[in-house]
């Protein structure tokens, strides 16, 4: 880090001068325009044309890929923000393992399309507009669609009903596109402040915080996919439990669905009350798991497994919401409210 001191240059105007170096590695000159961006804490950050675009390309060579190992590269260069990413190889064509892949990552992401195909390359392109979405309401909405998997899923335990299975497993893509997304808009917003506002943030302080809390509720939607596949795999697509058991872990649930829609609330919200009652919600129902086990009448091992299978992956997702709790106060205690008052 270095200083530098500020300059007089008349009776109002103070100024200061960029560093060399860094003009020079962002192509800044005489005469160039900078967007310059007023942040809380006394921060002022100054921004290049080219860091101000959020345009970018990047080519990923397919040569040395294996069909996974390409998928993932296209997705990795989703979330970094690419606008424009080309698979292609240096000699001859894409094989079909190398397509497949480019529209298997294609039908995996929010916005993306190909644009362009030739036998050595093809170009995919990124239509979402940071400005057409908000992290709070992405995160809003990736905790709804896991809570709607995971009512589905208990359903259809309940019930034995395949279908309703079937349709939370079918949400879980949805579910993935959603994350995807939002660490795309965090990784942006993070290289470029001003796309900070555009998707719903005064400053890039909570950005961090955005990150674990959106890879949190991925988590919960996955043990909601975990309960959907017992259900499809299990006997009669039921667990053999008396209906005074199924009654009790139905309950569970809901209070484990109340317990995360709070605690995104309270991270959207930045409020401490709320985070406060998501663990007062989390101690009522912290030993439901163990009560309900050691209650259990004697179960074939199959049944057993099952039976604790959705049980540990109910807590866990309670467990999932403590932990956004935890984020969400971090956030409200940086703010004046009327608990706190900061110099």
């Amino acid at each position: 880090m270095e200083t530098r001191k500020v300059q007089r240059l008349g009776p109002s105007t103070l100024a200061m001068t960029l560093p060399a170096e860094w003009t020079k590695s962002y192509g800044v000159e005489k005469g160039d325009e900078v967007t310059i961006r007023t942040g809380d804490k006394g921060t002022l950050t100054v921004l290049s044309e080219s860091a101000s675009s959020e345009d970018s390309e990047a080519v990923i060579h397919a040569d040395e890929l294996d069909a996974d190992g390409l998928e993932r590269a296209i997705v990795a260069q989703y979330v970094l923000g690419r606008r424009v990413i080309t698979v292609t190889v240096r000699e001859g064509a894409l094989d079909g393992e190398h397509i497949n892949s480019v529209y298997r990552a294609e039908t995996q992401l929010m916005g993306l399309g190909v644009i362009e195909e030739t036998p050595e390359a093809i170009a995919i392109r990124c239509s979402v507009d940071p400005e057409d979405f908000t992290l709070d309401n992405l995160l809003e909405r990736l905790e709804n669609t896991g809570s709607t998997m995971r009512t589905e899923a208990m359903k259809g335990l309940a019930h034995g009903n395949p279908d309703l299975a079937e349709r939370a497993l079918n949400r879980e893509r949805q579910a993935n596109k959603i994350f995807v997304l939002l660490l795309r808009l965090i990784f942006t917003a993070y290289q470029n402040p001003n796309l900070a506002r555009a998707v719903g943030l005064e400053s890039g302080f909570p950005l961090v915080g955005y990150r674990s809390v959106a890879k949190n509720l991925e988590l919960t939607a996955d043990h909601a996919q975990e309960i959907a596949e017992i259900c499809l795999n299990a006997d009669g697509n039921t667990l053999d439990v008396d209906s005074a058991t199924m009654r009790q872990i139905r309950d569970f649930t809901e209070s484990v669905d109340e317990i995360t829609e709070l605690a995104v609330r309270s991270v959207v919200e930045r409020d401490y009350d709320m985070t406060i009652a998501v663990r007062q919600k989390f101690r009522e129902i912290r030993d439901t798991e163990s009560e309900l086990l050691g209650d259990l009448p004697e179960l074939s091992n199959d049944t057993l497994l099952e039976v604790r299978e959705v049980l540990v992956g109910l807590r866990q997702t309670a467990e999932y919401a403590v932990r956004n709790a935890e984020i969400a106060a971090n956030l409200a205690l940086n703010e004046d409210s009327e608990h706190l008052t900061i110099d």
